[in-house]
C-alpha cells in the first residue's frame, strides 16, 4: 500500500507540472518587414512561429502581443490569442486589423512607423514570453482605423446651434461615408460621433477630414452645402447648393426655384401647374435641378430624378419609394416623375427633402 501511495503521488506531481519552453523561432513575417497597409483590399498578414513544449506533453496556448517601437511589452498596445482560440501556432490579421493596431501605437495616418510583436506561450498560470521579439514597419493609409457608426454636426455656425443634444445627424451612405445637406454660417463648426457624454471630435481642413477638437468653420461664406465625409480615405468635400429648381420635361427648363427653408428642406407653396399640350395628349413629367458649385468655383447643373426610367402618375396608394430622389443622367425624358392627374391647372405645394431619413420629395395638390 505504501509503495502504491508513493507511486500515486509521483503521478500527481507529474500531472501538475506546468513547465513549458518558450517559442524559440519565428517563421513569418521576417524581421523588419515593411507593409504598406491597404484595408479595403482585404489583404492579410500571417504571423507564424514554432511550437513551444510542455513538460507533461499537453497542449500549449499562444497569444501575440504588440507594442510601440521601443516598448518592453509591459504595457502592450494590443494582445490577441492565436487561431483556434489560442491553439494554433499562427495568427492571421487583416490590413484593417493592423491599421487599428498601428493607430493604438501612435502611428498617424499617411505615416510610417514601427510595431514590435512577440509571442507568449502559456499553460495554466505559467506564461512564458518568447526569447526575442520582431519588428514590423507599416505605412498607414489616409483615413481612420476606427470608423464611427453615427455622425453629427454641431456648433454656433450650424443650423443646430452649439447645444450638443441638438446636433444635426448625417446620413450614412455606406460604411465610413456620411453626407449632410445643411446651411453653414460664421461661427464654430464641429463634427462628433455622439450627442451625449464625451464624443470623439473631427474637423475639416481643406479637403482633409481629421480627428481633433478644432472647431473652425470649413467655409468662409454663408451658404447651403452638401458635406460629404469619407472616413475610409480621410477626405472631405463641401459642395455649395446654389439653388434647387423644378424642371419641367416638356419645356426642358426650370420653371420655378424652391427656396431653402432649413435643415435640408426646400419648399414652395401655391405654385401653378399646367401640363404641356402635345398632339398625343398632355405631358406631366418633371425632375429637379440642383445648381452646385464645387470648392474650385466650378458651377454645374445636376439632375435629380426617379430611380425608374419611366413612371405612371402617382395616386393615394403609391409607395413612398416612388418619390425618392437620386442623381440621374442629363436627359430630357428619362427618370422623370409625373404629377398626379389632378394637378393640371391647379396650384401645388412642393417640398424637396434631403434629410438623413430619405432623399425624397412631396407634391400636394390644392
Amino acid at each position: 500500500m505504501l509503495v502504491g501511495l508513493l507511486a500515486s503521488c509521483k503521478k500527481d506531481d507529474k500531472a501538475l507540472d506546468d513547465t513549458i519552453t518558450p517559442v524559440s523561432n519565428y517563421i513569418s513575417p521576417a524581421d523588419n518587414t515593411f507593409i504598406k497597409l491597404d484595408p479595403p483590399s482585404n489583404a492579410a498578414v500571417t504571423f507564424e512561429w514554432s511550437q513551444a513544449r510542455a513538460a507533461d506533453g499537453t497542449l500549449v496556448l499562444y497569444e501575440v502581443v504588440f507594442d510601440k517601437d521601443g516598448g518592453d511589452f509591459s504595457k502592450p498596445v494590443y494582445t490577441t490569442v492565436s487561431g483556434t482560440n489560442g491553439l494554433d501556432t499562427k495568427l492571421v490579421l487583416s490590413h484593417g486589423d493592423l491599421n487599428k493596431i498601428a493607430n493604438l501605437a501612435g502611428i498617424q495616418s499617411q505615416s510610417q512607423g514601427k510595431l514590435k510583436w512577440m509571442v507568449n506561450a502559456s499553460k495554466g498560470l505559467n506564461v512564458m514570453p518568447a526569447a526575442t521579439a520582431r519588428t514590423l514597419t507599416v505605412e498607414r493609409p489616409a483615413g481612420f482605423s476606427v470608423i464611427p457608426g453615427n455622425l453629427y454636426l454641431s456648433g454656433s455656425g450650424t443650423e443646430g446651434g452649439a447645444t450638443l443634444s441638438q446636433a444635426l445627424p448625417f446620413k450614412r451612405l455606406s460604411s465610413g461615408v456620411f453626407e449632410l445637406y445643411t446651411k453653414l454660417s460664421p461661427g464654430d463648426v464641429k463634427i462628433v460621433d455622439a450627442t451625449t457624454g464625451t464624443p470623439t471630435n473631427y474637423y475639416i481642413s481643406g479637403t482633409k477630414l481629421l480627428q481633433g477638437a478644432t472647431t473652425t468653420n470649413p467655409t468662409s461664406t454663408t451658404g447651403v452645402y452638401r458635406m460629404t465625409l469619407d472616413f475610409n480615405n480621410g477626405s472631405a468635400v463641401l459642395t455649395e447648393i446654389q439653388s434647387v429648381g423644378l424642371w419641367v420635361a416638356a419645356q426642358n427648363k426650370v420653371t420655378v426655384t424652391l427656396p431653402y427653408v432649413g435643415q435640408g428642406l426646400w419648399e414652395i407653396d401655391n405654385t401653378p401647374i399646367e401640363f404641356f399640350q402635345f398632339s398625343w395628349g398632355r405631358d406631366e413629367r418633371y425632375k429637379f435641378i440642383f445648381t452646385e458649385k464645387d470648392a474650385a468655383g466650378n458651377v454645374k447643373a445636376r439632375q435629380y430624378g426617379s430611380t425608374n426610367v419611366d413612371n405612371v402618375p402617382p395616386t393615394a396608394t403609391t409607395a413612398a419609394a416612388y418619390f425618392y430622389l437620386v442623381p440621374v443622367a442629363d436627359d430630357q425624358w428619362n427618370n422623370t416623375f409625373k404629377f398626379p392627374g389632378t394637378a393640371d391647372h391647379k396650384s401645388v405645394d412642393i417640398l424637396v427633402m434631403m434629410q438623413p431619413a430619405a432623399y425624397t420629395h412631396q407634391v400636394k395638390v390644392h
